[in-house]
């Protein structure tokens, strides 16, 4: 009797399940010439499953057996691409954990809170789809008085001229006389500061508390943390992805 054959997958999938990048991402990397599989290099469309050899440049991709998702506090200041070679803090460098992980989402330079990290592709490309509608909670400080009329336009959606696109509805809340909570569903680069700024308006503090169900808790800066098995469970099926 023969063994069965180990499943395969192609070789963008295998990438991204394993924590090294988005499919997206992959794909480029397999059209650099920059993915061996076996020491032959990939091309578009190879698999590649549990028995391969495969390499990244010089450096050999692990299969992850367990997935994982952390929550991280990220701090304002720290980076979260690697492509940003002078940034002098990068999120990477705050994480010690023996399992590589990949942020879902980012937050730019200067606003700090809630980060998921994980090493399950499928997930981090389900939470990034514009089409699924999660929820991400901030709280923003601004540089002048909250009113009633600015809560309302931002909640009906904004043109933001440079990007030629109207943001889609979302939920504020007034907090104090300078601050508000806002509920978005999309995520556009530096869209709240983009937003405020339409009406005159100047982010001086951003913190995002929650992505779906996990909120920030109790972490501190530069804390992370694995989420509990009832918090994973709910974020997956969420996100519509079987565990």
């Amino acid at each position: 009797m023969q063994s069965k054959q180990p499943d395969k997958i192609r070789i963008n999938k295998y990438l991204s399940a394993n924590g090294i990048c988005s499919r997206r991402e992959a794909d480029r990397l397999v059209e650099q010439g920059r993915v061996t599989i076996n020491g032959i290099t990939a091309v578009m469309g190879d698999k590649a499953g549990a028995g391969d050899i495969v390499l990244v440049g010089q450096k050999k991709v692990a299969n992850a057996e367990k997935k994982v998702v952390l929550a991280f506090y990220k701090p304002k200041g720290v980076v979260c691409t690697e492509k940003d070679r002078h940034a002098d803090k990068m999120v990477k460098d705050w994480i010690r954990y023996p399992v590589r992980v990949t942020y879902a989402g980012r937050l730019d330079k200067d606003s700090e809170g809630l980060l998921l990290l994980s090493n399950d592709g499928d997930l981090i490309q389900s939470m990034m789809k514009g089409s699924g509608n999660h929820e991400k909670e901030y709280v923003v400080k601004t540089d002048k008085e909250i009113t009633s009329d600015f809560l309302s336009k931002m909640e009906r959606g904004v043109y933001l001229e440079e990007l030629s696109i109207t943001t889609k509805p979302c939920k504020t809340e007034k907090t104090g006389k300078y601050t508000f909570h806002i509920i978005l569903t999309q995520g556009v680069n530096r869209q709240i500061r983009r937003m405020c700024k339409t009406f005159g308006y100047e982010v001086k503090a951003l913190k995002r508390i929650r992505i779906m169900n996990i909120g920030l808790g109790d972490l501190k800066e530069g804390q992370f943390r694995e989420l509990t098995e009832e918090e994973r469970a709910l974020l997956y099926r969420q996100c519509g992805i079987g565990q």
